[in-house]
C-alpha cells in the first residue's frame, strides 16, 4: 500500500504551487486555469543518514555582525537591492523574454569582477560564442568572469566549488535540471529543486547568487512566482514594448525596503542609468498642453515627476469606451463617476483614454487628483495653469485628501522648475519648498477651479461652455 503511494502522481500548480491529488481545471488557491502539472514525487528515504546539521542557538547569543554588501559602480542596481548584494542572498530576476535581464546580468557581472572579484557565469540558454558576442557589443572584456556552459545543477555546483567565485549568476532557472527527480528542465519540481540547492549553497558559502527567470504569454513554464518564498530577494524588470526605458522594481527583499525602482534605458551599449528619470518622463511634454497634467508620485522613497494624459471625445458608438495605459481602470472608473456626479461633468457619452507618458506605471491613489485634471482639462478644452503639479486622493464624496510625503514630493517638483503645487488642504504650518507655491482646495470642484485656465475659443459643439457643469 506504502509502495502504491510512491508511485502514484501529484498535480502541482505552476503559479502558486499548491498541490493535488487529481487535476484541476482552475486552482482553488490563485485562481489561474490550466495550471496543474502532474508530477511525479521522489520516495523519500528509510530513514536519516546525512550529517547534522548546526545545533540551535539563542537568539540573543548569535553575534551582530553588520552585512557587508557587495556595491556595485551601478547606483539605480544598487538602490533597489537596498544598498548593494548581500553575502549569501539569492536573488531572483524575473521579466518577459527579450526585456533585457541577459544584458543586465553580464553587466552586472562584469562590475562585479572590476574589483578582482571572481564571477562565474552559467548559461543553460546560449553557447560560450553567443555569449562572447553580446559582450562585444556591450563593451564587456570579461576579465574575472568564468563562463559556465551547463544544465546539470549537480555538475554546477561541483565548478563553482572548484572555482571559488564571489558571484554566481544563473541564466536561467527554467534551464537547470537535476537528473535524479526525472522530471522535463522548466517543470516546477525541477524549478523548486534546483533554486533549493542554490539557495543551500549560497547560505552555506556566503557568496551571493543571481538567478534569472522568465515567464512565457502562456504560463506553460513556471515563473517566478513559484520562487518567491524560496529566494531572499525577488525583482522585476519591466517596460513598454515600444519604449527604451526599463524598470527594475523590488517587490520583495530581505534586506532593505520594498517597491523600489530602478530607471534604465536601453541602449546600443546595453543598459544605461537614467540619472534625472523626472526629467525623462515630462522632457517631451509641450509647454501649453491640453489634456495633461503633471503629477509627482513615488516608488518607494523615491519621487517621480510623471506626466498623466488624458483625451475626451465623444463616443459614435452606442457605450463609450474607457481606456487606461499606464494607471488601473478601477481608479479610471471611480475617477469618472465622481466627475460626473459631484462636479457635473457630462462624461456619461464620452469615450475616455488616459495614458502616462514614458511607459511608466502609477498605482498610488495619490494621483487621482493629476488623472481628474488631465479629464477635466480634455473636456473642457481648457489648459492647465502653466507650471503646476498636482497631487491628492479623490473620495466618492468629491473631497479631495492629502497625500503621504509632500515635503518630500514638492522638493522634486521645485527642483524640475515647477512654480505651483495644487494639493489638498494641509496642516497648518506645512512648509513648502523655496521655490514653489502651494495651492489647496477642499474639493475636486474647487481643485478644478483654480488648476484650469480659461477653456480655448472654438470649442467642439459637444464641450461644455466655461463654468457650464451643473451647480448641483
Amino acid at each position: 500500500m506504502t509502495q502504491k503511494s510512491h508511485k502514484s502522481s501529484v498535480f502541482i500548480c505552476g503559479e502558486c504551487g499548491r498541490e493535488s491529488l487529481k487535476w484541476l481545471g482552475r486552482c482553488p488557491e490563485c485562481q489561474g486555469w490550466n495550471t496543474f502539472v502532474e508530477t511525479r514525487p521522489t520516495p523519500p528515504g528509510a530513514s536519516f543518514s546525512g550529517p547534522l546539521g548546526p545545533a540551535p542557538q539563542e537568539l540573543s547569543q548569535i553575534e551582530d555582525r553588520p552585512l557587508e554588501r557587495l556595491v556595485l559602480p551601478l547606483s539605480e542596481f544598487n538602490r533597489v537591492l537596498g544598498g548593494g548584494i548581500v553575502p549569501g542572498s539569492v536573488v531572483l530576476i524575473g521579466g518577459d523574454p527579450g526585456i533585457g535581464k541577459s544584458t543586465l546580468l553580464l553587466q552586472v557581472s562584469s562590475l562585479a569582477a572590476q574589483g578582482g572579484g571572481r564571477v562565474v557565469y552559467v548559461s543553460g540558454e546560449e553557447s560560450l560564442e553567443q555569449i562572447r558576442l553580446r559582450a562585444e557589443r556591450l563593451g564587456v572584456v570579461g576579465k574575472g568572469v568564468f563562463l559556465l556552459a551547463e544544465t546539470d545543477i549537480e555538475a554546477i555546483l561541483y565548478r563553482l566549488g572548484e572555482l571559488s567565485p564571489n558571484l554566481v549568476i544563473v541564466d536561467s532557472i527554467q534551464t537547470v535540471s537535476l537528473g535524479e527527480l526525472g522530471a522535463a528542465p522548466g517543470s516546477l519540481i525541477q524549478v523548486r529543486e534546483s533554486t533549493m540547492r542554490l539557495m543551500r549553497w549560497a547560505k552555506g558559502s556566503a557568496v551571493p547568487v543571481l538567478i534569472a527567470g522568465h515567464v512565457t504569454k502562456e504560463g506553460a513554464i513556471a515563473g517566478p512566482r513559484v520562487l518567491e518564498h524560496i529566494v531572499d530577494v525577488v525583482l522585476y524588470l519591466e517596460g513598454e514594448p515600444y519604449s527604451s526605458y526599463r524598470l527594475l522594481r523590488g517587490v520583495k527583499n530581505r534586506f532593505g525596503s520594498t517597491h523600489e525602482v530602478g530607471v534604465f534605458e536601453m541602449m546600443g551599449q546595453g543598459l544605461v542609468e537614467v540619472d534625472n528619470p523626472s526629467g525623462a518622463f515630462i522632457s517631451l511634454r509641450p509647454a501649453e498642453a491640453i489634456g495633461s497634467a503633471v503629477v509627482p508620485t513615488l516608488e518607494g522613497t523615491r519621487p517621480f515627476m510623471v506626466e498623466i494624459q488624458a483625451l475626451t471625445t465623444p463616443t459614435v458608438f452606442g457605450l463609450p469606451r474607457r481606456t487606461a495605459n499606464g494607471v488601473d481602470m478601477g481608479r479610471l472608473l471611480l475617477i469618472t463617476a465622481v466627475l460626473s456626479k459631484r462636479v457635473g461633468l457630462a462624461l456619461g457619452n464620452q469615450d475616455i483614454i488616459v495614458n502616462v507618458g514614458g511607459g511608466f506605471r502609477v498605482s498610488e491613489p495619490a494621483t487621482d487628483l493629476g488623472i481628474a485634471l488631465a479629464l477635466a482639462s480634455s473636456f473642457r478644452n481648457a489648459e492647465v495653469n502653466p507650471g503646476m503639479v498636482a497631487v491628492g486622493e479623490v473620495g466618492l464624496s468629491g473631497d479631495v485628501r492629502p497625500a503621504p510625503y509632500l515635503e518630500r514630493r514638492l522638493s522634486e517638483a521645485a527642483r524640475l522648475g515647477f512654480q505651483t503645487c495644487l494639493a489638498p488642504r494641509v496642516k497648518a504650518g506645512t512648509p513648502a519648498p523655496p521655490g514653489i507655491e502651494l495651492i489647496q482646495a477642499d474639493t475636486l470642484r474647487e481643485a478644478l477651479r483654480k488648476g484650469l485656465r480659461a477653456p480655448k475659443r472654438g470649442q467642439a459643439s459637444g464641450d461644455p461652455p466655461p463654468g457650464g457643469e451643473s451647480r448641483d
